[in-house]
């Protein structure tokens, strides 16, 4: 039986297919569908859009801090006139301002905070490629098991086929006078076992086939098919796993991620000290006024605006002397943060490296696997082609024949299975590489 499989791709491009897509899918049109629909995928997008906003927000405390004010106050009672004497009367004061900050150095916190912003967002864009990468995986793995669905009910029909040609033959022979009712009897339960066993490889495919278009995010599984590529397994190289470990340390992104995270973590410490460091600002403004006042005359409004405007440049030193210990824990704290950071890179390598041994041991044991099932499987049905021969020259009675018609396919199956966990665990090595999967 001639083996399909189809490998995972990752970073696909291209346009999002919805559920009017004609035809078979390809497992590229699948994966760039789910990277594009999937509802994780899009929250882990909005995660990055977050990052990129406070990484706005970090660059603008740089820029001056500009604010305008306005204020209407009422007297009534005893209150100072302008001779500067005391009297009952009704006063109202209108007030305009308009004001600026700029800072000028706080301990350089602001550039550390635009460095450990810049950072947190490329370990948020890895998040997003690994988030991806993830998918790719998911979404192959189902794709392939929808293959392999494919296969086990293609060995089952053949096997419907052959029983319904016994069927067949014994119905002539039991015409003739040459096979009893009883020997017809048992190969139409054969037969009803046979169908029953394709009816659940059918059911399987369905199943299979709901899962992945569950995991790209279709309303229903209807009118839903994959292309089956037919796959060469020839020549297929494993790789040492301490070399593709590696070049994966230094290509996956859930790596780099915690990379960026660390070296953050350093502008976090460093922007914690600079609160040890006195902060200087400048500050301008200008304003205005408008005054009345019930027991005199007032001036016109914009002439008393006119003359009573004032400007104001000013400089503010703030040096920090105690600050009950809240500085000195904020550095403590974001020390620990670092060391805490460095234990959970070293924790994602020793996962990565766990999960590379896992698929190359896995690849190596579906390979001897996959060699020693075309080996019983050549046996299984060479044996029941003579089993099968016997049976309908009348040497071989019916319970022989279901027995090695068993057997054959069992080894069919199991060579199925084998076939595609050998290829699925080999190309899976290359995807941790990073390399791009082809098929």
């Amino acid at each position: 039986m001639k083996a399909h499989f189809l490998l995972i791709a990752v970073f696909v491009t291209g346009a999002a297919y919805g559920q009017t897509h004609s035809g078979p899918w390809t497992l590229a049109e699948c994966i760039s569908h789910a990277q594009q629909n999937n509802i994780t995928l899009q929250q882990q997008d909005l995660r990055v859009k977050q990052q990129e906003i406070q990484l706005e927000t970090a660059k603008g405390s740089r820029l001056p801090q500009i604010s305008g004010s306005t204020s209407e106050n009422f007297s009534f009672g005893r209150g100072l006139t302008a001779d500067n004497t005391y009297s009952n009367t009704n006063t109202t004061s209108t007030g305009l301002s308009l004001g600026t900050s700029v800072p000028i150095f706080n301990g350089l916190r602001i550039s550390n905070n635009i460095k450990e912003s810049e950072l947190n967002l490329k370990a948020s864009t890895a998040d997003l490629e690994k988030a991806k990468e993830d998918m790719s995986v998911n979404v192959a793995q189902a794709y392939v098991q929808i293959l392999y669905n494919m296969e086990l009910l293609d060995v089952a029909l053949n096997q419907v086929g052959i029983d319904s040609l016994q069927v067949e033959r014994l119905s002539a022979m039991l015409e003739n006078g040459k096979a009893s009712q009883a020997q017809l009897s048992q190969q139409k339960a054969a037969l009803g076992q046979s169908r029953l066993s394709a009816t659940q490889a059918r059911n399987n495919l369905k199943l299979s086939l709901l899962d992945l278009t569950q995991l790209l995010e279709l309303p229903n599984p209807e009118g839903f098919s994959i292309v089956r590529p037919a796959v060469p397994i020839d020549g297929l190289l494993l790789g040492d796993p301490e070399d593709i470990y590696a070049e994966a340390v230094e290509n996956k992104p859930s790596i780099q991620a915690e990379m960026f995270r660390l070296d953050a973590s350093e502008f976090s410490i460093k922007s914690a000290k600079g609160a040890f460091l006195p902060s200087l600002s400048a500050s301008g403004g200008i304003g205005t006024n408008y005054y009345t006042m019930s027991a005199a005359p007032s001036a016109a409004f914009m002439e008393q605006i006119k003359h009573n405007f004032s400007q104001y440049l000013g400089l503010s030193l703030s040096v920090p002397i105690f600050t009950g210990f809240q500085n000195r824990n904020q550095v403590r704290q974001a020390e620990l943060s670092r060391t805490n950071q460095m234990l959970q890179l070293e924790n994602t390598k020793k996962t990565l490296y766990k999960e590379i041994q896992q698929a190359y041991y896995n690849a190596v044991a579906a390979g001897e696997k996959y060699r020693s099932s075309m080996d019983a499987q050549a046996s299984a049905e060479e044996s029941f082609e003579l089993v099968k021969a016997k049976y309908e020259n009348g040497k071989a009675n019916i319970t022989e024949f279901n027995e090695s018609r068993d057997a054959y396919l069992r080894a069919e199956s199991d060579l199925v299975r084998s076939r595609y966990e050998y290829l699925y665990s080999a190309k899976l090595l290359d995807f941790y590489r990073g390399r791009p999967l082809e098929f």
